[in-house]
């Protein structure tokens, strides 16, 4: 069953249900509200390489507007097999991106992979990430519920709007009320392309106003994997009503260690972030 219906609303998702007002609830991460009249950027690399690598992206897309960084120490990849460039540092990786973090002022966004490693990521965490993979591991949304820190929760390429609240719904059982969507594209048997994997379902951004109250964003880099469609999708999920993006940054985005087909590069980052405060006003939004 894919529609959401009455008794849903009722009784299998109530505490993620809409609210009668039909106003947003934001999520606070430090200085940062979620869901506000703001539209707010997260930005950084996929993977944590290095301390100056990931010190060097926090600054730069924090001077280009970015209220959050992100950055992967823990990467889920679809093959088992790793090499001297495709690599992740585990702890020594959320050790870099709180310093980075500390040292520009920006909470740190960063996913969690696996239940015994919750209270590590929330040591060091702002935001704990539940990648798309994982929307469905109830033994690990029960943990990020318990942890106490705000979850971004992706929606798997294969979920419907009702098993992706379903999802927050288990976070929001567990006592923890903050909770941010992030649309991550989905399965779609016929689109632009034969050899796309995902494509970015924009329809999503009003289904969840309709449906929830919680804030939502998009993730236009790893649901495309291109870097030409990066910005258009960015652009469209703000003109939609998303209430921000995460986006993967770095420096050199050919030799990024995980995912170098959809990394923008400063320059490219900078140029997204005029354009989308410009969309961001004319939607009645600052940036």
């Amino acid at each position: 069953m894919k529609d959401i219906s009455d008794s849903d609303l009722r009784t299998n998702i109530p505490l993620a249900s809409a609210r009668p007002d039909g106003r947003c609830t934001p999520v606070r991460v430090g200085n940062v509200e979620v869901g506000g009249n703001a539209v707010v950027v997260i930005a950084g690399p996929c993977a944590v390489e290095n301390d100056i690598q990931v010190l060097d992206i926090a600054r730069a897309v924090k001077a280009a507007g970015a209220a959050m960084l992100r950055g992967g120490a823990f990467k889920p990849l679809t093959f088992p097999y790793r090499n001297e460039r495709m690599y992740e540092l585990g702890e020594v990786g959320l050790q870099y991106l709180r310093a980075a973090g500390d040292a520009t002022g920006l909470p740190i966004v960063t996913e969690v992979v696996d239940v015994r490693l919750v209270d590590m990521v929330g040591r060091y965490a702002d935001v704990v990430q539940v990648g798309a993979r994982n929307m469905q591991n109830v033994p690990l949304l029960e943990e990020v519920g318990r942890v106490g820190k705000p979850v971004l929760l992706k929606r798997h390429f294969g979920a419907s709007l009702r098993d992706w609240l379903g999802a927050a719904e288990y976070i929001l059982h567990r006592g923890n009320e903050r909770v941010i969507l992030c649309e991550r594209g989905i399965v779609a048997p016929h689109t632009h392309a034969p050899t796309s994997r995902f494509i970015v379902d924009i329809q999503a951004i009003p289904a969840v106003r309709e449906y929830s109250h919680l804030p939502v964003l998009v993730d236009p880099s790893h649901s495309t994997f291109r870097r030409r469609y990066v910005a258009p999708i960015a652009r469209a999920a703000i003109a939609a009503g998303a209430d921000g993006l995460i986006l993967d940054v770095h420096p050199d985005p050919e030799r990024a260690a995980v995912d170098p087909l959809q990394a923008l590069d400063y320059a490219a980052f900078g140029e997204l972030m005029r354009e989308l405060r410009g969309i961001s006003s004319v939607m009645g939004r600052k940036l």
